[in-house]
C-alpha cells in the first residue's frame, strides 16, 4: 500500500487482484497491458497518456478501500480531485512503484513489505 499526494488529497492505493477486476469492468480493458504500455513514456513524453495514469491510480483506490463502504465511480473520483501535477515524481514514480511491486512481485519488493516466499 502506498498513499499518493493528488494536488491536495491524499490517496491510499493498492495493487491487488481487486484492483484488475475493477479496472477490467469499469475501462473494458487489461489493467496489466495498459500498465506495460506505459512503459515507454520516459523515452518520450507525448506518448504518455494521462488518463490511463488516472485510471490506474482509481482501480488501486478501489482495490484498498474495499469493504469500507461505496467507492466513487471513476468520473465522480475525478471530479473530487481539485488539481493534479503530473510532474509531481512523488505522484508518478508512486503509483508506477505500487502497481509494479503488486502485479510483477519478482521484480521488486511489496511496499507493505508482505513479499515473501510461499505467497
Amino acid at each position: 500500500m502506498k498513499e499518493l499526494n493528488i494536488g491536495s488529497s491524499k490517496v491510499r492505493v493498492r495493487a491487488t487482484p481487486l484492483a484488475l477486476l475493477f479496472y477490467k469492468q469499469e475501462f473494458g480493458t487489461d489493467l496489466l497491458g495498459d500498465l506495460l504500455k506505459m512503459q515507454d513514456i520516459g523515452a518520450d513524453l507525448s506518448k504518455m497518456d494521462s488518463i490511463a495514469f488516472l485510471q490506474l491510480t482509481w482501480a488501486m483506490a478501489k482495490a484498498d478501500a474495499f469493504g469500507n463502504g461505496q467507492f466513487p465511480s471513476f468520473v465522480e473520483w475525478i471530479a473530487g480531485l481539485e488539481s493534479i501535477d503530473f510532474s509531481d515524481p512523488d505522484f508518478m514514480q508512486g503509483m508506477l512503484e505500487e502497481a509494479m511491486a503488486g502485479f510483477f512481485r519478482a521484480g521488486g519488493k511489496a511496499s507493505d513489505g508482505a513479499n515473501t516466499a510461499g505467497k
